[in-house]
């Protein structure tokens, strides 16, 4: 069982896909966590994101996503949260399944195909995905996963060849 994990292992480093595995909890028990992707120290842009993520009531969990997707990717599941004409009842968030697929639409739309997102109150998760291309957060008591994987075109020639 260690050889296939190795490998597994060994495969991910050299296709270049990153995994992250984590458990969405209560806002109330989870320690503080600002993670920025490749970058630790406060520059400006990443200054200006945590500004951002203040003053939308965000928690930026974790990521590994430049800063401007980020942006887009709050700013988008904060005012599609606050837009009452997308709830059926008043005073009602829309379902987290309704975010989930606004925010996986609008990325497919403006970053390419292949993108995933997870959205609820409870879940737990063991992704993979193309570097430069997670992204974790909460708003309020909503917990959301972004992320992007590889898309690969199989042609007919490679099936038969593995069939073979």
């Amino acid at each position: 069982m260690d050889n296939i994990t190795s490998q597994r292992q060994k495969e991910e480093e050299a296709s270049g896909l990153k995994r992250h595995s984590f458990t969405a909890q209560s806002r109330q028990d989870e320690a503080a966590t600002l993670t920025m992707a490749r970058d630790r120290s406060p520059t400006g842009e990443v200054m200006k994101l945590a500004a951002i993520a203040l003053s939308l009531n965000v928690r930026l969990r974790s990521s590994d996503m430049p800063v401007d997707m980020q942006e887009r990717a709050l700013r988008y599941a904060r005012s599609f949260l606050d837009d009452s004409s997308i709830s059926s009842a008043p005073k009602h968030r829309p379902s987290p399944t309704l975010l989930a697929r606004a925010l996986k639409k609008e990325f497919d739309s403006v970053y390419g195909v292949a993108w995933h997102c997870v959205a609820g109150k409870s879940f737990g998760s063991f992704v993979t995905h193309s570097p430069g291309g997670f992204m974790y957060f909460s708003i309020d008591s909503l917990f959301i996963v972004l992320f992007k994987t590889e898309v690969k075109l199989v042609t007919e020639s490679e099936i038969s060849s593995q069939i073979s």
